[in-house]
């Protein structure tokens, strides 16, 4: 059974991204959102047809970070190994 979709606003991402560690201003999530010369976003917000406010679904941008992460562990040259022991030896939880 798949979830629903949850729409969230700007300052919702911004907390949504800094729950994971990615902690953007306010002027750094509008440019992401906002379309450049060409009218495409960085992030695939949309206008929400009822409020004219901008939105995004939450799943889909925790996904897309997760995506260029996996990305950038494959296009290295050093393989990231995720074993029991590993773990123990570095936390990133600050």
């Amino acid at each position: 059974m798949t979830k629903p979709p949850f729409y969230i606003g700007l300052d919702e991402a911004r907390e949504a991204l800094a729950e994971i560690g990615i902690n953007l201003t306010p002027k750094q999530i509008k440019r992401a959102a906002d379309p450049d010369a060409a009218g495409r976003r960085k992030l695939p917000f949309f206008v929400d047809p009822i409020d004219g406010r901008l939105k995004i679904e939450r799943g889909t941008l925790l996904e897309i970070y997760l995506r260029c992460q996996v990305e950038a562990e494959r296009a290295a040259h050093v393989q990231p190994i995720r074993t029991a022991s590993t773990q123990k030896l570095f936390d990133p939880s600050p």
